[in-house]
């Protein structure tokens, strides 16, 4: 029995220390800068987006669609999508897709569902674990100027 034990143990360790590594080794797009050390993936998309106006909030929900909680979250993006259409952009990232990998570690994800919410410049202002009520999201987002 105290075999069966150490051998999880041991495997259990192997499967972290396994997913640390191929997290990091997927991720160096993810924290490419250019020499002002802004974010590239951020100034590519400033440069594509100048006729059209930038949101003032960009509300990153990081999760799985096979997580229950993760998909109580998903009305709720519906629902501020639609109440703050053009102020706020809503991103998911399902960690269990290949890029969704990459995004988790970019944004050291340690419970999912997880909402980042980035300012107009891309830099985060507020992070939630858990579920999160559409009051307390409304709220986040209203500490930016959105109405």
């Amino acid at each position: 029995m105290k075999l069966r034990s150490n051998l999880f143990v041991v495997i259990l360790t192997l499967l972290t220390v396994f997913t640390i590594i191929f997290l990091s080794v997927n991720c160096k797009k993810a924290f490419a800068q250019d020499k002002t050390g802004k974010s590239v993936a951020i100034k590519e998309a400033a440069g594509k987006s100048k006729k059209t106006v930038m949101p003032s909030v960009t509300f990153v929900e990081i999760g799985s669609v096979n997580c229950i909680p993760c998909r109580a979250m998903q009305p709720i993006m519906k629902a501020v999508e639609e109440e703050y259409k053009g102020q706020v952009k809503i991103v998911f990232h399902d960690v269990w897709t290949e890029k969704g990998k990459m995004d988790a570690a970019k944004y050291n994800i340690r419970v999912i569902p997880t909402q980042v919410f980035l300012d107009r410049d891309g830099k985060e202002y507020y992070r939630h674990e858990g579920y999160y009520p559409k009051d307390d999201v409304a709220r986040v987002i209203k500490m930016q100027g959105v109405k």
